[in-house]
Order: structure tokens, then C-alpha cells, then sequence
């Protein structure tokens, strides 16, 4: 990160931690000298409307108003995909502070994103760490299996989802989550596409499966209920427009549809 100038102008991208400074729901957007920013460190990360995007140096302390990144998922693909990259560019940086080798001071590179230890004699560089997570839409026929997790008690019903474990494909994953979960045996895994999520340094990888065989057994530790519903039936809450979840749902219940088509 370089010193911001007065003059400098482009989209200015401050984060506390998972949220972002927004004035009346925009990023804040001209000269640095406008919004007092002159003085901080910044770096561009990106384009918007054919403007730089600048992401500030974090700052423990700001009166500025900060507004939670996940409230944004309503926007343009594109766009929420740059205020990701922000907030997860400046968690590794406030994380990676210190070289995790040798503990000595690190420094952010020029040329890449990335920290570099200042010791001479190790010089070791860390590139920003993401945590890949699959998520899944599973089918029977005509409906589709939906959990309802501890974190969302008694509201939001969504697809099964969980971390990759070190030496695991993701499709082993997927396999694994699905079984710890609900006991619930798969196939036909095929990919559906992926999502950053910035909560605090993970991708999700969407799959589409096919209901194999077993009965729902729930993980209680992780779910509190499952169940499979028919894609004409009145569903639960689902998860927030934006999110890889909804649409892996709808492209299901789109898939049901089309099996009870074929039935007719």
C-alpha cells in the first residue's frame, strides 16, 4: 500500500472487519480530499464504472458508519465481488502482520498480493489464504432435500455445506458432508459453479447431486432438521437472493419441475 494523495480519485473501499464504509448505500466515490483520506494507505484492487477502486488500510479505530458486507448481496455479481476481495485482502493483511516462520515483521510486495517476511535470512512470502467449502443442491425425483442448521434455528432452510479437509477432493467432500449430515447417500455430482465468501477468507464450490439411497439421520451437533420438499409445495425461508445457495435451490426446483413434466 502506497500513501493516498489528496488528488487521488476512484472508489474508496474502507472495511472493519466483515463490513464496509457506504454513504447512503454507495461506496464513496471522487478525491481522497473529499472524505479526509488523504494521509492513509491505500492500494487499487480493482475497477468500477472505469474507475479505480481503492481498498484503505484498516484502521481499528473510525467514526465512519459501516454496513455488514452480507447486506450487499443484492448487488451486481461484479460489484459485490470487489467489495469481497477487499474485505478479504485486508483480513490477510491484519493477520499476517508477523512472518508465520520466523515471527519477524512482514511487509506487503509490490508486484502481488502478498506479505513478505523483512527478516534478510528468510524472506519467506505468504500469498492470501482461502478456505474452499463445497455447498450442494441434492434431488429425488420431484424434490429436493433442504436442511435447516443450528446458526439459522427455526428461520432459513438451505442446501448441505462444509469445509475441504486437508487431502480431500471436492468431491469426496461433498460425498462426506452429505453422509455426516443427514446419512443421506449420493450420486450424479456434477459442478455448478463457485461464489466468493468473504466471511472471512473462503470460496464456496457448488455441486448438483442425485439422491442414491439411505434415510435422513440428522448430525445433530451441526443440524437441527431436514427434510425433502416437493418443488410445488410452499417452501421454507430460503436463503438471501445473491448467495450460490438460492440459486443451486432454483436451478433444482427448475430440475424437479422438468422430472414431473416428464412423468405427465
Amino acid at each position: 500500500m502506497k500513501p493516498i494523495q489528496p488528488n487521488d480519485t476512484g472508489f474508496w473501499l474502507l472495511t472493519q472487519g466483515s463490513s464496509l464504509h457506504l454513504i447512503e448505500g454507495q461506496l464513496p466515490q471522487g478525491k481522497a480530499l473529499d472524505f479526509n483520506l488523504q494521509g492513509l494507505n491505500a492500494m487499487v484492487i480493482g475497477e468500477l464504472a472505469r474507475q479505480p477502486v481503492y481498498l484503505v488500510e484498516e484502521k481499528l479505530s473510525d467514526s465512519r458508519q459501516y454496513f455488514s458486507l452480507r447486506d450487499q448481496l443484492f448487488l451486481p455479481e461484479d460489484v459485490f465481488n470487489v467489495l469481497s476481495c477487499g474485505v478479504e485482502l485486508n483480513y490477510f493483511l491484519n493477520t499476517h502482520r508477523f512472518c508465520g516462520k520466523c515471527g519477524s515483521p512482514t511487509q506487503i510486495t509490490e508486484n502481488e498480493w502478498a506479505v513478505e517476511c523483512q527478516n534478510m535470512h528468510c524472506t519467506y512470502r505468504t500469498y492470501p489464504v482461502i478456505h474452499p467449502c463445497i455447498i450442494v443442491a441434492v434431488r429425488r425425483g420431484r424434490e429436493i432435500l433442504l436442511a435447516n442448521h443450528l446458526r439459522h434455528k427455526g428461520g432459513i432452510y438451505t442446501t448441505l455445506a462444509g469445509f475441504v479437509e486437508v487431502g480431500e477432493t471436492f468431491e469426496q467432500a461433498v460425498h462426506r458432508e452429505v453422509f455426516e449430515e443427514t446419512g443421506i447417500k449420493i450420486n450424479n455430482l456434477r459442478y455448478f459453479g463457485s461464489q466468493p465468501w468473504a466471511f472471512p477468507n473462503s470460496v464456496m464450490v457448488g455441486f448438483l447431486a442425485d439422491y442414491e439411497s439411505g434415510e435422513i439421520c440428522l448430525q445433530e451437533a451441526e443440524i437441527c432438521d431436514a427434510k425433502w420438499f416437493r418443488y410445488d409445495s410452499v417452501l421454507p425461508e430460503l436463503p438471501p437472493r445473491g448467495t450460490i445457495a438460492l440459486k443451486l435451490i432454483e436451478h433444482t426446483l427448475k430440475l424437479c419441475a422438468e422430472e414431473e413434466r416428464k412423468i405427465k
